[in-house]
């Protein structure tokens, strides 16, 4: 769900500034480290990553065990590195979120 814009806050705003197209291959290395979270399709995914800047706990709890929020896995790196989809991303250190959009 995306909020009205007006209603957005201030980190909000900052996080969808450094939001970014990226491929594939400038990911590898931060899988290859953990670092990734694969944020679904259907969230907004600069809200997911002012969830987790702002330790919203209880929302980020409640996505990671929805399987809505994850950890990028193997098989979804394959995948990516085997199609190299149209990926976005932001960074809310240590993470990097990650979402395929289409």
């Amino acid at each position: 769900m995306t909020l009205p814009a007006s209603s957005h806050t201030p980190l909000y705003a900052k996080l969808l500034a450094e939001t970014a197209q990226i491929g594939w291959s400038e990911l590898e290395r931060f899988f290859a480290r953990g670092m990734l979270l694969r944020v679904a399709g259907d969230l907004d995914l600069v809200s997911v990553a002012e969830a987790i800047a702002g330790d919203d706990a209880a929302q980020v709890t409640q996505w990671l065990s929805a399987g809505l929020v994850e950890r990028v896995q193997a098989d979804t790196a394959a995948d990516f590195a085997a199609r190299d989809p149209n990926l976005w991303a932001v960074v809310v250190s240590p993470w990097i979120c990650v979402q395929e959009r289409a």
